[in-house]
């Protein structure tokens, strides 16, 4: 398994527009559903830890808010950005 560090950079390679890109809304976007699926497998064994799902729920309307953004900016990103993380939408 990855530590933390290597995973983010590898997000960030991944989805980076340009050589020096860090955050575009395409990293931050992958960035915040590595983070959100993470999150939903705690859910799975801790049922009700609702302190940290208030925080689940502010990064899934970060993530929303971004998506809306570059839909409006770039449709044919926004796109691939979906098929890529395999977002329903």
């Amino acid at each position: 398994m990855a530590t933390a560090t290597e995973l983010k950079e590898k997000i960030v390679t991944d989805y980076k527009t340009h050589t020096s890109d860090t955050g575009s809304s395409q990293v931050q976007i992958a960035l915040l559903t590595q983070r959100i699926n993470e999150l939903t497998q705690h859910f799975r064994i801790h049922k009700k830890d609702n302190n940290s799902r208030r925080g689940l729920l502010k990064l899934v309307s970060r993530r929303r808010k971004l998506l809306d953004y570059l839909k409006r900016k770039d449709i044919n990103e926004y796109h691939i950005i979906i098929e890529k993380l395999k977002l329903r939408r």
